[in-house]
């Protein structure tokens, strides 16, 4: 008997996105957080230098490739105290967070909670384990058979970042009720607040956060958007060594691992933190245009504090925004695809190159008339 999943929420913006290809100048895609600039050279000189792949890679990854995992948490997330037993690299982090549930051998009767506006793959990692999704934002009602926490910060789609005081609510509850809690953080260099300016996000591994005690508490992080990674789906899983040693062995089975040249590319991102930097403010640059165009054409901004996307509302129905955006030639994702609560704000992408953001600009420009 197939699989009941989720629909899968992109096929309803095609009509969408019909209308705004038809425009005469054609479409303004801001709907996905594909990265759309260079894979930087140095990451690319890496691949090809280790392309004579003859032998099967390590699902553990390589030592080189632990090492510098550990050592990117220690400089650029404050997390000091990992060794490699902590980290596992993974193909990406989509497939991580759509098969954890069912790796951990969840079931029927069995809870998931992911946030109150959520990427969707955490629903959908729920159904192939026959478990129960469950929308909370707050730890007090997390139900007793909460087997699985998610949370993400910077959030998508609201780019909501959150607190070492909110983090560490939410360890503290799934303590409580003997559950594994997950953290979603790979927009963490894209924080935009000042503060953010010259380290991550927090991270649920920081100290503050879980005092030394990782038991049961992992962080997912991908390198697609820090470094336009996303065609090589390179990402890696940290924290609790027990969880990691028991996925790693599963892993091994399935035949989950990234290939060789792979890990070596990820070795020279985590290792360079100059291309970081550059891209963060490539994206500085288009999200304070469009961010400008956006609040002339009457939108309000609301979190947005990190992340590849703007959180945006007129107060009305995020179908009918869709569709404005649409007759201008751009094409933007309706909150509903994150989240039934909120009908009216709509994602906005600074994944287009300078020139699409401009072209955006100025149509957005009509709305402000």
């Amino acid at each position: 008997m197939p699989l009941q999943l989720p629909d899968y929420p992109w096929d309803s913006l095609e009509p969408f996105a019909a209308r705004a290809r038809s425009h005469p100048d054609g479409i303004v895609d801001l709907s996905v957080g594909s990265p759309v600039d260079a894979t930087p050279a140095i990451i690319r000189d890496s691949l090809s230098a280790a392309t004579d792949a003859h032998s099967y890679p390590l699902t553990a990854g390589t030592p080189a490739l632990r090492d510098a995992i550990v050592a990117w948490f220690a400089r650029r997330r404050g997390v000091d105290d990992l060794t490699v037993a902590n980290v596992l690299p993974t193909i990406g982090s989509k497939e991580f967070i759509a098969g954890l549930p069912l790796w951990l051998g969840l079931g029927q009767g069995d809870v998931v909670v992911q946030p109150t506006l959520a990427y969707p793959t955490y629903a959908v990692g729920a159904a192939l384990a026959g478990a129960t999704i469950v929308s909370s934002d707050d730890p007090a009602e997390w139900p007793d058979a909460t087997k699985l926490v998610w949370v993400n910060s910077p959030g998508n789609p609201n780019g909501r970042v959150l607190s070492i005081e909110e983090l560490s609510s939410a360890v503290a509850r799934a303590r409580e009720l003997g559950a594994v809690i997950v953290s979603d953080e790979c927009y963490a260099e894209l924080g935009w607040d000042e503060e953010f300016d010259d380290v991550a996000t927090p991270s649920i591994l920081d100290p503050r956060v879980i005092h030394g005690d990782r038991n049961s508490v992992l962080c997912v992080y991908s390198l697609s958007k820090q470094s336009n990674l996303a065609g090589y789906r390179a990402g890696f899983a940290a924290g609790c060594s027990r969880i990691l040693g028991e996925l790693l062995a599963v892993r091994k089975h399935l035949g989950t691992l990234p290939p060789a040249p792979i890990q070596a590319a990820m070795i020279t991102a985590l290792g360079d933190h100059a291309h970081v930097r550059e891209q963060k403010e490539r994206y500085r640059a288009r999200r304070s245009t469009l961010a400008a165009a956006l609040e002339s054409a009457g939108f309000r901004i609301d979190d947005s504090r990190g992340g590849l996307y703007l959180w945006v509302t007129r107060g009305t129905d995020a179908w009918q925004t869709v569709g404005e955006f649409a007759d201008l030639g751009i094409l933007v994702a309706p909150g509903t695809f994150y989240g039934e609560t909120d009908p009216v704000h709509v994602r906005v992408a600074l994944t287009a190159t300078d020139d699409a953001i401009g072209t955006a600009v100025a149509r957005l420009a009509a709305l402000s008339k």
